[in-house]
């Protein structure tokens, strides 16, 4: 049984190649000082409706989380939070005044996440909608600077817009809760790999969201087992857990699947190690990165419309290291001149 789980690959087929596609994750939307809410879990990883309440504390922070009767929201319905909060920073980078309300393709939503886009994945869509609106939240956590104090939803409504006869939705209209979106405008987010859809397991979506948050840039980060339990919000008990958190490591170490981040479990530690597809933070004797003028991420908007421009010059430093951090006689005009040859090698659709 074991020889033929690792025969097997632990990711989903990607139904939808997209390319350059940003994700910004809600579970990190929260202060720095708070040190993020991926450090604290929020949604169920169970896959089956779980209709218990979860309380939580961590160093001063207590999270409460109450079901409706569908359930808790779970990590794979997060997958729509993280598709509304990626069109918010796009609207944002590209200077439009941001809403609460969304007005969104059903059919995007569904290709962006790697879901199926027949009649179950419609249906799947809408219990997870359900789940999202339905859940509450209680915590002394804060986001964009406004402590929130009483209980609160992930998203505060959403409706279809519009239904073909065959009865899918076509287009959905989504507003999100006021913690969601104070995060978003102020800019707690972060960026996660596309693969991350592709994840089978919502225990390695959980343990990546942690790796992402806490390795980040840095090589590696540690944690011990019983922490990453309480981190990923596993109702599983110890041994089985341990079970669970050795059979993620073979097969990562056979597939090498997890996203940015090699995990390793040696003892009651578990490691992950950055692949360098996140470059890792210089040393201080490696040169520092020319830093640009305000007014050259609009220009870059302007030679390459609808790319996230943010996105684009993390891949331009990526590629001013690698080269071997060559002096540049004007910064600004070379950041734009990538991004001009990168619009023009894919314009985007």
């Amino acid at each position: 049984m074991a020889e033929a789980s690792l025969a097997r690959s632990p990711l989903l087929p990607d139904r939808h190649p997209i390319q350059d596609f940003f994700i910004c994750d809600v579970t990190d939307a929260i202060p720095k000082d708070d040190m993020g809410s991926m450090e604290h879990p929020i949604f169920s990883l169970a896959t089956k409706p779980d209709v218990h309440v979860r309380e939580y504390e961590h160093k001063g922070v207590k999270i409460a989380v109450m079901p409706s009767a569908l359930g808790l929201a779970t990590i794979h319905d997060k997958d729509i939070l993280i598709y509304c909060i990626s069109q918010l920073v796009a609207k944002m980078n590209a200077g439009v005044e941001l809403q609460k309300t969304l007005h969104l393709k059903a059919y995007d939503v569904l290709v962006s996440t790697d879901r199926n886009t027949d009649g179950r994945g419609y249906e799947q869509l809408k219990g997870a909608l359900d789940r999202l609106s339905g859940t509450r939240i209680r915590t002394n956590i804060k986001t964009g600077e406004q402590e929130v104090t009483e209980g609160f939803g992930l998203i505060d409504n959403w409706r279809i817009v519009r239904q073909t006869a065959n009865g899918r939705m076509t287009e959905l209209r989504i507003t999100l809760s006021d913690w969601v979106f104070n995060a978003v405008v102020g800019r707690e987010v972060l960026a996660l790999h596309r693969d991350y859809f592709r994840l089978r397991k919502p225990l390695e979506r959980r343990m990546y969201e942690l790796a992402r948050k806490h390795c980040g840039k840095q090589s590696e980060w540690a944690i011990s087992l019983e922490l990453l339990k309480k981190k990923c919000g596993s109702t599983s008990e110890d041994y089985e857990f341990r079970r669970l958190i050795n059979i993620i490591c073979a097969e990562d170490l056979a597939h090498h699947h997890m996203p940015d981040y090699a995990v390793s479990f040696d003892g009651d530690i578990v490691r992950f190690t950055n692949r360098g597809t996140i470059k890792p933070l210089p040393s201080p004797d490696q040169p520092q990165f020319p830093l640009l003028d305000p007014e050259t991420y609009h220009d870059a908007r302007t030679v390459a419309p609808g790319y996230d421009v943010y996105f684009l010059e993390q891949e331009w430093q990526k590629f001013w290291y690698e080269s071997g951090h060559p002096e540049l006689r004007d910064p600004n005009a070379a950041f734009i001149g990538f991004c001009r040859r990168r619009h023009e090698r894919k314009p985007t659709p």
